[in-house]
């Protein structure tokens, strides 16, 4: 055929499903944010449904020093459903109270107050 209209496939990366266009380096797609910004909440567009707020260490504000180990019910709280220790960046807790109510959790499993496991 004479006709000249198909269109030439890009000779680099023609495999890769990659476009003629160049994207910025150096990790992901930055869009119109510059390089240093934080990412908008809710993901891609900005627009989440839900606030997360900054979670606050419970035992700081409430001002409780010692964690009582015998405390089942406060405890609790703090252990999955599984038996696992919650961890820190989804309670909210602080290092030093992490450390404590560790050590709380430890102590109640070992006299039986605190299951090791969850049940069958």
């Amino acid at each position: 055929m004479s006709d000249e209209t198909s269109v030439k496939a890009p000779e680099s990366g023609a495999g890769s499903g990659q476009s003629g266009e160049s994207r910025p380096s150096g990790g992901g797609y930055q869009g119109n944010r510059p390089a240093g910004a934080p990412r908008p909440a809710g993901g891609p567009g900005g627009r989440g449904k839900f606030f997360r707020r900054k979670k606050v260490c419970k035992f700081c504000t409430e001002k409780i020093d010692a964690i009582p180990y015998r405390d089942v019910r406060l405890l609790q709280g703090f252990v999955a459903e599984r038996g696992k220790i919650v961890p820190r960046r989804l309670t909210g807790v602080c290092t030093t109270h992490q450390r404590r109510l560790t050590r709380a959790i430890k102590q109640a499993r070992n006299i039986a107050l605190l299951p090791f496991a969850a049940r069958h």
